[in-house]
């Protein structure tokens, strides 16, 4: 068959579409969340970062909890709350309650954060209107030593949350 020149051009267009496609696919295929799993709860923590990586980066929100929980605790990687405080806040602007959760206590704490009373019960809130009853007990305990004037806003900050889907909260 004789290809002409614009023939020869679509089947370059056509070849590169489907080599970009399966490559990415095999970033997808070639992760595994449940492998990274098994390989943190034998110690592997090199593994689990290495399977929870590229999900994360996809917008994996198990992932993305995941490898917040090995930065905070400094598993398999350096200790850094920063680091810790993005994966959550990835994780938790999906609706993952216990990133949700573990934000609270970041921002109750101070760690990786300001310490910021209003956003812990704000982030406590949350993930106690996905059911989380240690968030719930959390946010009325923090709710007791902040003054009026935090509580409103932290409420207000929480259903403008909600409203903006957990998007730059």
């Amino acid at each position: 068959m004789d290809f002409t020149p614009s023939m020869k051009n679509l089947i370059r267009i056509i070849s590169l579409t489907l080599a970009v496609f399966l490559g990415s696919v095999g970033t997808s295929w070639g992760a595994d969340f449940n492998k990274g799993v098994a390989a943190a709860q034998s110690g592997d923590f090199a593994t689990a970062l290495r399977e929870w990586t590229p999900l994360a980066k996809q917008g994996d929100a198990d992932a993305q909890f995941s490898l917040g929980v090995m930065y905070e605790k400094g598993e398999g990687v350096a200790k850094d709350n920063k680091a810790a405080v993005k994966w959550y806040t990835l994780a938790a602007e999906q609706g993952f309650a216990d990133a949700q959760f573990n934000l609270g206590v970041m921002y109750v704490n101070g760690t990786g954060v300001v310490k910021d009373d209003v956003y812990a019960h704000l982030w406590w809130s949350i993930a106690a209107s996905f059911g989380d009853e240690d968030a719930s007990e959390n946010r009325d305990i923090i709710a007791e030593q902040m003054t009026r004037v935090q509580l409103k806003k932290a409420k207000t900050l929480a259903h403008e949350c909600v409203r903006k889907k957990f998007k730059g909260c």
